[in-house]
């Protein structure tokens, strides 16, 4: 428990040393698949702004960008390496090239909400840019939704280290909480995108 401690200071004094540029670099690094939680990263910068040491607009815009930069290199892999080797070797992972194509379809169809709410769950937002790249999603509506979800996920992080103050065990167990509400509010998303998407249907059936 102490070394967490620890490396939680060293994450504040890196993060206050180089400034915004640390924030890119370590939320760039949480966004691949390095395992870098981004609650190690963000709440010491919103511990800092109680220091008076970084402003709300210079933590959510460098956080932000940080995990866009992350999630466009796992999308440029999945673009340029992904696609060859899932048809080289997916079937031996049970994963056929109908698989492939149909997963492209369902994400190049529903790739916004996708991409957005993948951006928010725990244990996601570090690989939804994987199918992106590989259904070859649109990058302007990729980089839009991706921004989005993260800039609301960096946004909560920073008003957590904001009142919690840097205590990483406190931060934790408040990220965990608020993972659940966001969860269960990504649940809702779903579901009323859902009903909306068979109004949509109905209501072309009716003009059909």
């Amino acid at each position: 428990m102490q070394e967490l401690q620890t490396f939680l200071n060293w994450l504040v004094n890196t993060i206050g040393s180089l400034g915004y540029p640390g924030i890119i670099l370590l939320m760039f690094i949480e966004s691949t698949f390095i395992p870098l939680p981004s609650e190690l990263v963000i709440p010491p910068a919103g511990y800092l702004i109680t220091q008076k040491q970084m402003s709300w607009v210079g933590v959510i815009l460098s956080g932000t960008l940080g995990s866009l930069l992350g999630a466009l290199f796992n999308y440029a892999i999945a673009i340029y390496l992904g696609r060859p080797f899932i048809l080289k070797y997916g079937k031996y992972f049970g994963v056929s090239k109908r698989h492939l194509i149909k997963g492209e379809g369902f994400f190049q169809r529903h790739g916004n909400i996708s991409t957005f709410v993948g951006r928010l769950i725990l244990g996601v937002r570090h690989y939804i840019s994987f199918p992106a790249g590989l259904a070859k999603m649109d990058l302007k509506k990729f980089s839009l939704y991706t921004s989005l979800g993260a800039g609301i996920w960096v946004f909560i992080l920073a008003y957590i280290g904001y009142f919690v103050g840097n205590n990483k065990e406190a931060v934790m167990r408040v990220s965990r909480q608020c993972g659940i509400y966001i969860l269960i509010g990504c649940i809702f998303l779903i579901t009323a995108y859902i009903f909306w998407l068979r109004g949509i249907r109905k209501t072309n059936n009716k003009r059909g």
